[in-house]
């Protein structure tokens, strides 16, 4: 980072909603709840996957690598959130902001590569049953989940290097309560139209292109589900895709709405709003949509209480 007129520059102060104290005392108490129903959700998603034969199957190996980043997500922003709305210091160091953008840019770049090979994983179940463990084979899940891991973290790398190398003239009051591209941005001192539009391109990539991919996908599912003639496959096969249908328009929506709108259609602090929403509720959204939705994780959690 140029640091021109701040030479002694070691971090940055988080602003959140520190003009507003009480709201803050409040969200402490709301944030850790979430955090730890979270962590307990994706963990037995996690747990169940590995430790039920039944579930064994690429669907939920795909659900729970989604887990697990999911869990890493949290963790990298949320407990510095809760340091820093219970204490007077709401500082975090530069190496911090850099660990927490470039982890939380991968996991969400991840994420989106991730719930398009699942919408293909359910295309193939659906719309070819019988050749589904021929085309859905260990070592091609495999491959996709590491093509996901490399795909978001690559960009990653770029993203967080084009964005903490922007000259800041010792600005670093970030109003935001954990570190993100268009909070850093705004604290440039220098033209950022660059930046600017490569958000927008990798925004593209990551969001519009996945997206439309997984609705191309649903368009067949959807007309192939309608052709099955037991009600009880139909529902079955519209539980199972519905859940993931609908984790995918939650978490899409929150993307878009940050990354793909005017910044100054919204108040900072609905930014603000946005960003808690698919940082910390969406995370815990996404273990209870496929438990609450889906018989086969009941099954599972009924079998591990009847063993203990």
């Amino acid at each position: 980072m140029e640091r021109d007129n701040d030479s002694t520059f070691s971090g940055f102060i988080l602003l959140g909603f520190s003009n507003r104290p009480q709201l803050e005392t409040a969200l402490f108490g709301v944030i850790l709840v979430i955090y730890l129903l979270s962590i307990l959700g994706n963990g037995t998603i996690i747990f169940l996957s590995v430790v039920d034969p039944h579930l064994q199957t690429p669907m939920y190996f795909f659900l729970s690598n989604l887990s697990f980043m999911d869990l890493c997500g949290t963790t990298c922003t949320i407990p510095q959130t809760l340091i820093n709305f219970k204490g007077k210091d709401k500082t975090i160091t530069y190496g911090g902001c850099v660990s927490q953008l470039l982890i939380a840019l991968g996991l969400g770049g991840m994420e989106c590569v991730l719930l398009t090979v699942m919408a293909y994983d359910r295309y193939a179940a659906v719309c070819r049953p019988l050749h589904y463990m021929v085309i859905m084979h260990p070592q091609l899940c495999l491959q996709l989940v590491i093509t996901a891991w490399i795909t978001g973290f690559g960009n990653s790398v770029v993203h967080t290097a084009l964005t903490m190398t922007l000259p800041l003239c010792g600005r670093n009051k970030l109003d935001h309560f954990f570190c993100e591209v268009p909070a850093i941005m705004k604290l440039a001192c220098t033209d950022i139209s660059i930046n600017k539009a490569e958000v927008f391109a990798v925004s593209v990539f990551f969001l519009v292109v996945p997206l439309s991919l997984i609705l191309v996908s649903y368009g067949h599912i959807t007309l192939a589900i309608l052709k099955i003639k037991s009600v009880q496959g139909r529902q079955k096969a519209f539980g199972i895709c519905g859940s993931h249908l609908l984790v995918v328009i939650i978490f899409f929506s929150a993307l878009i709405s940050m990354y793909l709108q005017s910044p100054s259609s919204y108040s900072q602090d609905m930014n603000k709003s946005i960003s808690f929403f698919y940082t910390l509720v969406t995370p815990l959204l996404n273990p209870l949509i496929y438990t609450l939705r889906n018989k086969e994780v009941k099954d599972a959690l009924r079998r591990i209480f009847k063993r203990s």
